[in-house]
């Protein structure tokens, strides 16, 4: 079949189917005040919560073995929070809490994919409308397309990774610096810069025929949303996904100490871990956690900040089950967490498995997170403050962790249901 027929073919199916449907700080700062949202304002306000002291010290042996500063767990089943505990230090003299907030780092994606499955369900667009072209969503960046195969990407492409963008050279939203240099900037380009610069590229492989990780992909679909609902993507995060679900401290975070937010975390590195410059080339060497990466730019790919409970109820509200009423409608759970095969990727979740069982990762310098549902039920929300020296690889021992726990641990865990208990 003729590319130009398959390009018509896209933008007809997307017709069809449309009407339904962003200083390093050199000392430490004055204790950030914790912001607690109000439905978990007395919830464990002195860590005296804890009933199960065994796993406490499963944790806090865990936290010793990878020189961990602070973690931060959640249990729930059935939408029901059993367990919430803040483990070591937020920062030198707050301790880690279940309210206070962590960089989420990849988990952004999961939130991401929620507001577009919204925006469908708004019958704004849905999965097969293209983002190029005549019909695209971003039809604005045309003129910046030498690639014809760009004009095949749809929405539903980008959120499983298979638009055909390559990270081979480097990763566009994790090279700003290189980035600033090759195009003489002298600040960190907007969001609309580099997506202008970045089309101008070839694709790596026809969008759906392969898949490969693409942060860029995600800061497409931020794109989406905003010129989809005709709102700022945090905007339409606030008012259509984090309020409904009753989650009042999602918050886009900073690059530097200094910008760091109310009831965030302070974030770690091993001693020997090597400074970095700058992502903005202000400084020629800061701490990777701040200062590091573009956080700020990163929007919908990874730029979220958030707490393991306010995680749970989100994942409570898009889970499928009672009694926390649902965002999404059955047809878009269903559509987020079908398995297709070991190869492809959920819609904004990392991996589900044909048991039902949804895996969520995100790692930056300084964090890293896991969410992880299991068919029973039960889902185990975990981030901590410090990096170790396994990298991004760590969320493996972070996943060894949960399932250590849970088969130790499941049987011993309260009945109530602290989303309800004040």
């Amino acid at each position: 079949m003729k590319k130009g027929v398959l390009i018509l073919l896209v933008a007809l199916l997307a017709l069809a189917g449309g009407f339904w449907l962003r200083l390093r700080g050199q000392t430490e700062p004055t204790v950030v005040p914790e912001v607690i949202p109000e439905w978990i304002e007395e919830l464990n306000p002195d860590n005296a919560l804890s009933s199960l002291p065994e796993m406490d010290a499963a944790v806090d042996s865990f936290m010793n073995f990878w020189s961990l500063h602070g973690l931060s767990l959640a249990v729930m089943r059935n939408d029901s929070l059993l367990y919430a505990r803040g483990y070591g230090k937020a920062d030198a003299s707050t301790p880690m809490t279940p309210g206070t907030t962590l960089r989420l780092a990849s988990v952004s994606k999961l939130l991401t994919a929620i507001g577009i499955m919204r925006l469908q369900e708004e019958g704004r667009l849905n999965l097969e409308t293209p983002v190029f072209g005549p019909f695209g969503i971003l039809k604005e960046y045309d003129s910046c397309i030498r690639d014809d195969n760009y004009y095949l990407i749809t929405v539903g492409q980008l959120l499983r990774h298979q638009g055909g963008f390559s990270q081979r050279g480097g990763d566009v939203m994790f090279s700003t610096l290189k980035f600033m240099r090759n195009h003489g900037l002298s600040a960190p380009p907007s969001s609309d810069f580099l997506v202008r610069k970045e089309l101008g590229r070839r694709l790596a492989f026809e969008p759906g025929t392969s898949h490969e990780y693409s942060n860029f992909g995600y800061l497409l679909l931020s794109l989406i949303i905003e010129k989809a609902s005709g709102m700022s993507y945090n905007d339409y995060m606030q008012t259509r996904v984090f309020a409904p679900a009753r989650c009042h401290n999602f918050r886009l975070g900073g690059d530097y100490l200094k910008d760091r937010l109310p009831g965030e975390s302070r974030y770690y590195t091993q001693a020997d871990d090597p400074k970095v410059p700058s992502f903005d080339g202000k400084y020629a060497q800061v701490d990777r956690p701040y200062g590091g990466n573009y956080i700020s730019g990163l929007y919908g790919a990874g730029g979220w900040t958030g707490s393991t409970v306010e995680l749970a109820r989100l994942v409570a509200s898009i889970d499928g089950r009672g009694p926390v009423p649902d965002l999404l409608e059955p047809f878009s759970v269903r559509q987020m967490t079908v398995y297709y095969d070991d190869d492809t990727y959920a819609l904004g979740w990392l991996d589900c498995r044909p048991d039902g069982e949804w895996t969520r990762t995100g790692s930056f310098a300084g964090t890293s997170a896991l969410i992880k549902t299991f068919p029973d039920g039960q889902c185990w929300v975990l981030v901590t403050n410090t990096s170790t020296w396994r990298g991004s690889r760590f969320s493996r021992n972070t996943s060894a962790l949960v399932r250590n726990l849970r088969s130790r641990f499941s049987a011993q865990l309260p009945s109530r249901d602290l989303f309800r208990s004040n």
